[in-house]
């Protein structure tokens, strides 16, 4: 290992929080380059990036010209507090708000923050301020963000687990996971069996969650990920949305759709819940948003939630929100995707590479599942049988893949991989939406090394 390298590790250890995600792999790993879909380390290796920064840089490192609007607005205006108006946040707002009237006949305001946690922070801050609700419905694999409340309606307890109690912890539901079905049944015959039994909730008072007497839910919100991220890139079964929010939509509760990992393009689509025939009443959007070049987060919510009498000056604020480096960059991208029709090029490329996955599946016993919806796919990692998770071989292989000693004639590589899912067993793709069928079967390729490396049948 290169000294300047171990230089840093050991500063890490001396000087930096281990409470972050770095220190998952030990030891962390040090990049110093990035460009297209590839990370670079010390050593000029290069790291084909199957997971780009948790699908925050949908369009490629270093996207010039998206890297070229960030230059600009550091020469023109690049502070602002954001108590006053600029024109690329006004401008970003109508572009969402009109894409919701032109496309689905809904009004609405769109409200910025920073990162994606704060903006779910602001979305309770919404809905607790319509129904008078504290509580609310998630999912089991759900993934909304650590700080507070977020982690109150994130399923994993283990975000929770030190610091106290929550009192508005979420009612958690069982996802839609057909390859693990919580409940054992078989999708080709279970009719949405678990839409029903979300349903015998509200059958009688003494479920604990309605009033029949008053028409009352206890539960102001739904929270969703309409396509589950961190629980594996699990896509529900169809017409399974379309029911929860008819369900939803009889007893005045919220259906509010997480887009932060899903949104901008990544199933294809501009925002993921389109892909299920629902319209939610306000959806959270981030990462991508930017590219990853600077933090912006927002909600966009209906009129009637968010309207300056509904919601006045003050409701929620941040000192970074809306800021004028994270707006203009935020325009680009939706600049850019609206100049052509987007969705088909992510369609096509997603197909080639789920192709792509299917014959790797044929050939491997170990992989148990593979599915995709656009650029979002999955890669399940389990024991010979194919349906056993072995979380132990997606450690192998993502401690492997950052190694950067895999030989591709005269040319070493890197893959670098992302793990989900319940038991943590999934490869959870994210590639840039440019990516390449060259790059696609490189990645491939550099997927089956590892998996003859790390003992894989």
């Amino acid at each position: 290992m290169d000294q300047k390298i171990i230089q840093i590790l050991d500063k890490n250890n001396k000087y930096c929080s281990h409470g972050d995600t770095v220190n998952y792999a030990d030891p962390p790993k040090v990049f110093e380059g990035c460009d297209g879909s590839f990370l670079f380390d010390e050593n000029g290796t290069a790291y084909l990036d199957w997971q780009m920064w948790y699908s925050a840089v949908n369009f490629g490192y270093k996207n010039k010209r998206i890297a070229d609007t960030l230059k600009k607005q550091i020469d023109t205006l690049p502070q602002l507090a954001s108590q006053y108006l600029h024109k690329e946040k006004v401008e970003l707002a109508e572009i969402v708000c009109k894409y919701m009237e032109d496309k689905y006949g809904v009004k609405g305001r769109v409200h910025f923050n920073v990162g994606g946690a704060q903006a779910v922070e602001d979305s309770l801050k919404v809905v607790r301020n319509h129904t008078g609700k504290t509580h609310q419905f998630a999912f089991m694999g759900g993934y909304h963000g650590r700080t507070l409340g977020a982690s109150a309606i994130t399923s994993s307890y283990r975000y929770r687990r030190r610091f106290g109690n929550f009192a508005d912890r979420a009612h958690f539901v069982p996802y839609p996971y057909c390859f693990r079905c919580p409940y054992d049944m078989k999708v080709e015959t279970c009719d949405t069996y678990c839409h029903k039994e979300f349903e015998k909730l509200f059958e009688t008072e003494y479920q604990s969650f309605w009033d029949e007497k008053s028409k009352q839910c206890e539960f102001g919100a739904f929270y969703i990920e309409p396509m589950q991220g961190t629980g594996g890139y699990i896509i529900p079964p169809e017409g399974y949305m379309a029911k929860l929010q008819e369900s939803l939509k009889k007893r005045n509760i919220l259906l509010v759709a997480d887009e932060i990992q899903m949104g901008v393009y990544r199933t294809g689509k501009l925002w993921s819940w389109e892909n299920f025939g629902i319209v939610p009443d306000i959806f959270v959007f981030g990462k991508a948003i930017t590219n990853g070049l600077n933090p912006l987060s927002g909600i966009w919510a209906r009129e009637e939630l968010i309207s300056p009498e509904k919601f006045p000056p003050g409701s929620t604020h941040s000192t970074f929100a809306s800021n004028p480096l994270g707006t203009s960059v935020a325009l680009e991208v939706l600049k850019m995707t609206q100049e052509e029709d987007f969705e088909p090029h992510v369609r096509a490329r997603g197909a080639y590479f789920l192709n792509r996955l299917h014959e790797l599946k044929s050939r491997w016993k170990c992989v148990g599942d593979v599915s995709g919806l656009g650029l979002a796919l999955r890669i399940e990692l389990c024991e010979k049988d194919g349906f056993t998770a072995s979380r132990a071989l997606a450690d192998r292989m993502f401690n492997e893949g950052l190694k950067g000693d895999l030989l591709v004639g005269d040319k070493k590589y890197g893959l670098v991989l992302d793990i989900g899912g319940y038991e943590k067993n999934v490869i959870t793709l994210a590639p840039s939406l440019m990516i390449s069928e060259e790059e696609i079967d490189l990645g491939i390729h550099l997927f089956e090394m590892l998996l003859r490396r790390c003992g894989a049948e």
